[in-house]
């Protein structure tokens, strides 16, 4: 391939460290391998920009933008020009003077978008190829959170949603491939389109994948302070200043936590991730709970634990969570929700339960039966190893982009 690729990102790829940016560093690094790639991103903290070394090395050129803009003005500029607050977040015109630079300097022939809100970056008069990664489909996500909420943050996210969707039509047009994480996921937002729409636009699934070689208890020893608590040792991973990943840690240490030690007296929680807030550090050392903040290495805080524990009410695409998990052997019991797009089998890979009573009956029967958990996290790991790796996950990627320089589907 002789033409060069823009690939735009809400997130600076490096450090692989959270859900969307293990997404898009492992395809920024197969673009690369594909062919030369220039990069617009956005730094959220100095970790990030720490790592502007490695994206030096792989990108032909980038600009990294330090995203310092407050979420009031967002919110301001949102309902001044009537348009979704993600899409305002990351309006930046250094970013999109970058951009336009690129793309009139560069034989550009493909510009892979990552996630919904950098699509506004893309000029109209790009004739190349356009693949557009969606990730998940999130105005279904901000319509879930209306339904849930009261008052004004029931208006707030249900204002989200209805122009996210829009917006969402609107980028799926002007791409020539639209992916999202799951089959589930792409069905979802091809049914959210108008008939006449989702007619003539392709819509993938390109599922997320696991370095198995790299999340494998064999590779890392068990973390000594996690090791040091009670157990049995139930763990949640994730990002903790994300909204879902909050409310299903307090759904463990508020509602389930409790019936589980009637029964196990012992067993502790522990919530392993950067950024917790005040509403869960409260807890911390109270109960047999355990916050423990960001780590340097995951593994290990998996390794030292009997099992995961992913009660998500609101999910959207394949958790990551539950992949890392699942490859270093744990038995996780898990919610529907997050359980959709990983294709295991339930009772042989995971456990699937819905309710807070089909949970704790789940979570108590596995530590009760140690040997029973140890054979599901065998062949957990069985499985992400043969199914669930990002060089399967990735293989279609070539042919994804390769139509370069072709007639767009939707030019007119």
């Amino acid at each position: 391939m002789t033409n060069e690729i823009l690939f735009i990102s809400h997130r600076m790829p490096f450090p692989p460290d959270r859900g969307d940016k293990i997404r898009s560093h492992h395809v920024l690094k197969r673009l690369a391998a594909l062919a030369p790639v220039h990069v617009a991103t956005f730094a959220d903290d100095e970790r990030d920009i720490a790592e502007e070394v490695e994206l030096a090395a792989l990108a032909r050129s980038y600009r990294l933008v330090r995203r310092v803009k407050p979420l009031v003005l967002s919110g301001v500029q949102a309902i001044v020009q009537n348009k979704p607050v993600s899409l305002t977040a990351f309006s930046n015109s250094e970013l999109a003077g970058y951009i336009e630079t690129v793309l009139r300097e560069r034989p550009i022939s493909t510009i892979y978008v990552f996630s919904g809100q950098m699509g506004q970056y893309i000029p109209d008069w790009f004739k190349g190829r356009v693949v557009f990664d969606f990730v998940d489909v999130d105005s279904a996500k901000f319509e879930a959170y209306a339904e849930r909420d009261t008052g004004l943050r029931r208006w707030i996210h249900a204002r989200e949603a209805r122009l996210l969707q829009a917006e969402e039509a609107r980028q799926a047009a002007r791409a020539d491939l639209s992916l999202l994480i799951s089959p589930e996921e792409a069905a979802l937002f091809r049914a959210r389109l108008a008939p006449e729409q989702a007619a003539v636009t392709e819509v993938r699934s390109m599922r997320n994948g696991i370095e198995s070689r790299y999340f494998d208890p064999a590779a890392v020893r068990p973390e000594p302070r996690l090791l040091d608590c009670p157990g049995p040792r139930i763990i949640f991973t994730g990002q903790m200043d994300y909204a879902p990943n909050i409310e299903a840690a307090l759904r463990v240490i508020e509602r389930l936590l409790p019936g589980i030690r009637e029964l196990l007296p012992n067993a502790t929680f522990h919530v392993v991730g950067r950024n917790p807030p005040d509403e869960l550090t409260r807890h911390h050392e109270r109960a047999g709970v355990h916050v423990w903040g960001g780590v340097d290495d995951m593994r290990t805080w998996l390794a030292a634990a009997e099992l995961a524990l992913v009660p998500l009410e609101i999910a959207r695409g394949i958790q990551n969570k539950v992949l890392e998990a699942m490859a270093m052997n744990l038995p996780v019991v898990l919610t529907p929700s997050a359980a959709t797009g990983i294709g295991a089998v339930d009772g042989q890979h995971f456990v699937v339960a819905d309710s807070d009573a089909e949970l704790i009956d789940r979570v108590t029967a596995l530590l009760s039966h140690p040997r029973q958990g140890w054979s599901m996290g065998l062949e957990a790991r069985r499985f992400v190893v043969d199914h669930l790796s990002w060089q399967a996950s990735l293989a279609p990627l070539a042919e994804m982009i390769g139509a370069a320089g072709t007639q767009r589907r939707n030019a007119a």
